[in-house]
């Protein structure tokens, strides 16, 4: 059976949450597209095409030093969109997108987003409130990555990830995990054995089973639960 026909828009919550004659208004031009592990959706100061409203993929957004050396502000997934700045007005972004897991997406051509976000309905609402989110998200993140352990910070990365996928399976070695939340290689290979002795995951080369979901909640910081309560608030009152 065809991919486009086993995928929906619906797939992706900020669409879900769309009224149903606008989603199907703007269905018309949404472009069902792959998006392969490593694949570059847009690099610091490039000019955006298009949004991705993500449904199986997962995005990962990055601030690259000028050392080469980089980490992630925030991931997006079938909750968002990427491609704020198309419709804040900024066009280009100083930071990366980078594909962290392979699946799909709905793409719109930038054009149409604007057209679409111009009208005032419920999507300018929605694109607005999700960007609210998103600022709380990577805020978290930065007070996380400051102030909170290595594996507190690896919790809330890995809830944040299954939350994004119905799989407990990652394909991600430690170098990827190390590189995403900008640590050491070796203090991610000391929280990840913490949490396999404590039988919260599994963990072979190039691979991540969660086992143990409450366990991980239980460990990780205050930050998981405020950015996934923050975008639950925000998009469950945007109509």
């Amino acid at each position: 059976m065809a991919i486009a026909s086993l995928s929906s828009p619906k797939q992706n919550h900020l669409l879900a949450a769309l009224p149903t004659a606008e989603l199907e208004a703007l269905a018309a031009h949404l472009e069902l597209v792959p998006l392969s592990l490593g694949k570059m959706l847009y690099e610091p100061g490039g000019q955006l095409q298009h949004a991705y409203f993500p449904t199986t993929a997962i995005v990962s957004l990055h601030y690259v030093m000028e050392s080469g050396a980089s980490a992630e502000t925030a991931g997006v997934g079938n909750e968002g969109v990427v491609g704020i700045s198309l419709f804040m007005g900024g066009n280009t972004t100083s930071s990366s997108a980078v594909v962290q897991t392979a699946g799909h997406a709905y793409r719109l051509e930038r054009r149409l987003l604007m057209q679409e976000f111009n009208r005032a309905g419920a999507l300018q609402r929605l694109l607005l409130r999700y960007t609210q989110a998103l600022i709380t998200q990577m805020a978290q993140t930065a007070a996380c990555n400051r102030h909170h352990s290595v594996e507190q910070q690896l919790c809330r990365w890995l809830l944040l990830t299954m939350d994004r996928q119905a799989s407990n399976e990652l394909v991600m070695t430690q170098e990827l995990v190390a590189s995403m939340l900008g640590v050491r290689r070796e203090g991610i290979t000391e929280a990840a054995g913490n949490l396999q002795r404590a039988g919260c995951i599994s963990y072979r080369r190039g691979h991540i089973s969660v086992l143990d979901r409450s366990g991980l909640e239980t460990r990780a910081c205050e930050c998981y639960a405020v950015v996934k309560r923050e975008l639950g608030r925000l998009l469950s009152d945007a109509e």
